[in-house]
């Protein structure tokens, strides 16, 4: 529900800035179609088609980008993403044809903001956040702050969207902060809906920071006053109102406030009919048949459960909602002590549950909408082991029962034991890491006490001036090779081994060697070839933002791979094996 309702105002896209036109298409009617395809996003996305297929009839450059990037949004919002990706190619070769101004980087920056969406759309968290970085770069450029402030927002709703509330907040408040400053530099409408827009995105972060930390009941008083806030500002902006209220009714909710958030979710539930907006329809069924389940209204509760599980099976979209709505419905047909259709619920859930795991470890408001992911699951595993029995009590031999009963035993003594060696596997591999790093440092010491070594050398050359010649081909002198591990940690230091570039001659040209010495230098300090002693440093770097970086843990295989400069997940996996003898998704899990 919460990423649900916070995705929502990534939907409010920006429309570009003025460019002389060079085609039929007027610049008066150009800005028209922007607006049009900036609403047909909340919704409607083959009419947004329309509306850029048109916009591609113009002979601009300019125009040209910008209905290529729209449009690729709009193809990954319809589910191609191979053509998005296509549209978004396009709109960058026609960015490239147009002479360097502050309208072409402008333009540049809402690419980039396309682009992030379309990766939040993926739930790719790490590069929707450096399309909005570069887009913070490019706005920064021109100054054009109002853009800025955009970009911060969409930075906060993905901070928001892992579970880092309180940086969520703390750019959100600042964002607001700004627009009380600067309102001069915005239109009246324009002002009114970024208001909206960070009101409500604050009245999300409150909410969500409430979930991770129940005993904070004052954090829902702040997330009420924000999206009271939001609302105020919304009037002329009913998707922003709808939206805002829909948060409104939550909160009501959690504060056992049942008159009102019914009140809310009844008219959220009209307005969604008569707009014919069936995912709002939805939500809103669903919230209605929560708060009957909380107030003991079961029959009245599966009147709208119901509905919800009807629209997902109509639209073949087994969403959260569904997902949800078979948790609840499985609860109360335990309460009512129906043990069959307890069963299928509690049972479409877990499977449910095992479908979109992945995904909904990544989308952690949603799992944890109400007591977290692993209690759910917990319970409905309860729920379906209590009545699996029952209902096939009459249907199976006992010794079928017994059986099942030493399974499920033997399941639990083996988990628990692949647990406790997966824990001491891991304590191991990060003492192990603890070590190396302090290694590294007595290491980095003596190198900086290598000067006095150095001048001892200078002593004894002229002595061994006939060896040294007769060994030119196989070793340098100390002194040198000293200088050599110098300069190598200070690239280390700066983290220069994360360049996918970070190859011998690479390196060899940084520290100003050549690769024969280069190679020969490590391969005698460090007992391993250069490209192993690479990967070796890219490996450990994750291993520390593992244990040190919550978020990091959550980032999938070609992310992280791509973070630390290797080609594809493949190979850094591969890498990542070798080192640790787990995969990363393992390492991760078990921290």
């Amino acid at each position: 529900m919460r990423l649900i309702i916070s995705f929502f105002f990534l939907l409010l896209i920006f429309s570009s800035g003025a460019a002389q036109t060079t085609g039929e298409l007027t610049e008066q009617k150009y800005l028209e179609l922007q607006d049009k395809i900036r609403f047909s996003i909340n919704g409607n996305y083959d009419e947004g088609l329309v509306f850029v297929n048109q916009i591609l009839k113009s002979k601009n450059e300019l125009h040209q980008a910008f209905a290529y990037g729209a449009g690729s949004y709009l193809y990954q919002l319809k589910g191609n993403a191979d053509q998005s990706d296509k549209m978004y190619a396009e709109a960058l070769k026609h960015l490239a044809k147009i002479p360097e101004s502050n309208n072409k980087i402008k333009l540049h920056a809402y690419l980039c903001n396309y682009r992030g969406l379309t990766y939040w759309k993926r739930s790719n968290y790490g590069k929707a956040l450096s399309s909005y970085q570069e887009g913070v770069k490019l706005s920064s450029k021109i100054n054009d702050v109002v853009q800025i402030v955009k970009f911060k927002a969409n930075i906060a709703l993905l901070n928001e969207g892992v579970g880092n509330y309180q940086l969520s907040i703390k750019i959100l408040r600042q964002n607001n902060a700004f627009l009380d400053k600067n309102e001069s530099l915005y239109e009246k409408d324009q002002f009114q809906n970024s208001k909206s827009n960070t009101y409500t995105n604050l009245g999300n972060a409150y909410e969500g920071y409430y979930y991770k930390n129940r005993e904070k009941a004052y954090l829902l008083d702040s997330a009420e006053y924000y999206y009271k806030k939001g609302i105020s500002y919304s009037d002329k902006f009913i998707d922003n109102q709808t939206i805002s209220k829909l948060s409104l009714g939550n909160i009501y909710l959690f504060k056992k406030d049942y008159t009102n958030a019914e009140k809310i979710y009844y008219d959220i539930s009209f307005y969604a009919k008569q707009t014919d907006n069936e995912k709002l329809y939805q939500i809103a069924n669903y919230n209605l048949g929560d708060l009957y389940y909380s107030t003991k209204k079961y029959d009245k509760a599966l009147i709208f459960l119901k509905k919800v599980d009807s629209i997902s099976q109509k639209n073949k979209t087994m969403g959260n909602s569904y997902f949800k709505s078979n948790y609840i419905q499985a609860k109360i047909y335990s309460i009512k002590n129906e043990p069959e259709l307890a069963y299928k619920h509690s049972k479409i859930y877990l499977d449910s549950y095992e479908k979109y795991e992945g995904n909904l470890r990544e989308e952690t408001l949603e799992v944890n909408y109400k007591l977290g992911t692993a209690d759910l699951s917990d319970e409905m595993l309860s729920v379906q082991e209590k009545y699996k029995y029952e209902v096939f009590w009459n249907k199976a031999l006992k010794i079928f029962y017994v059986i099942l009963v030493i399974g499920i035993v033997f399941f639990l003594i083996k988990n628990i034991r692949d647990k406790n060696r997966a824990q001491k596997k891991m304590n191991a591999l990060i003492e192990e890491f603890k070590s190396n790093l302090e290694k590294k440092e007595l290491e980095k010491t003596e190198i900086e006490e290598a000067p006095d070594e150095k001048a001892a050398m200078e002593v004894l050359e002229n002595e061994d001036v006939a060896i040294k010649k007769e060994n030119a081909n196989l070793s340098i002198d100390e002194a040198k090779e000293n200088k050599i591990v110098e300069k190598l940690l200070a690239l280390e230091e700066k983290l220069e081994y994360l360049n996918a570039d970070f190859t011998l001659s690479y390196a060899a040209k940084k520290i100003k060697t050549n690769t024969t010495y280069l190679s020969y230098v490590v391969n005698k300090r460090f007992g391993k070839s250069f490209s192993e002693y690479s990967n070796e440093l890219k490996i450990n770097y994750v291993i520390n933002q593992m244990i040190t970086n919550h978020l990091y843990r959550k980032y999938s295989t070609q992310a992280i791979a791509e973070s630390v400069g290797f080609k594809n997940a493949v190979s850094f996996a591969k890498s990542f094996r070798k080192r640790t003898g787990v995969s990363p998704a393992q390492f991760a899990n078990n921290i």
